[in-house]
């Protein structure tokens, strides 16, 4: 005689528990995920970010450091003055620097233009702006090419060293300066929504001959 083997299934109860447990599992991996992705596109748009700020230090270092004594004409007029900037010293929200950095290549002066460049920052509708042109000596009435550096800038701050009047005093930092010489070094603050604040400075002592 065969013998009968008792099956024993699920019960309702078991079925409903286990079809709970895999929701759970799957909600909570649906979070996972999302907060993953997430991040992952917050981490883009910070480096993407932090490469602007990254070129634009790198294009101010760059002009900065190559700071020629060189004047130009405003408005038709010769002045004598080679940098110029701080506090109302252009048009902007904050402060202005302008001044000719040299070292803008020109292979074998193929183009009709110098090696030096006329180059100016200004802070306007919170972008911090790179002003230039092709020629040093422009026309009046010469609009500058404008190139946005960096947006979400709340201040734009320019301090510059200038030497003390003898060996006994010491070099002072001032908020603007005008004049037929180079400061000894200059100094930027930027102040950024995203980045806070930031500060640079650059010596610029054996450029005045």
């Amino acid at each position: 005689m065969m013998k009968m083997t008792k099956l024993r299934a699920f019960t309702l109860i078991e079925i409903l528990v286990a079809m709970a447990i895999f929701s759970l599992i799957g909600l909570a991996s649906t979070a996972l995920l999302t907060s993953v992705l997430n991040n992952n596109e917050a981490s883009i748009e910070r480096f993407a970010e932090l490469e602007k700020l990254q070129r634009c230090m790198l294009t101010m270092e760059r002009d900065i450091l190559q700071a020629v004594p060189r004047p130009v004409r405003f408005n038709g007029e010769s002045s004598g003055i080679v940098l110029r900037g701080g506090v109302d010293q252009g048009e902007g929200e904050a402060d202005t620097l302008g001044f000719v950095r040299a070292g803008w290549q020109n292979p074998q002066l193929m183009l009709p233009r110098s090696t030096l460049q006329l180059v100016a920052y200004r802070l306007q509708d919170q972008q911090l702006q790179r002003l230039y042109g092709n020629y040093l000596d422009n026309v009046v009435g010469f609009e500058p090419k404008t190139k946005v550096l960096l947006e979400g800038v709340t201040d734009f701050q320019v301090e510059f060293l200038l030497p003390g009047a003898d060996e006994s005093e010491e070099d002072q930092w001032q908020e603007s300066y005008t004049g037929v010489v180079l400061p000894s070094a200059i100094a930027i603050t930027i102040t950024s929504d995203v980045f806070g604040v930031i500060r640079r400075e650059f010596v610029l002592s054996g450029l005045q001959s």
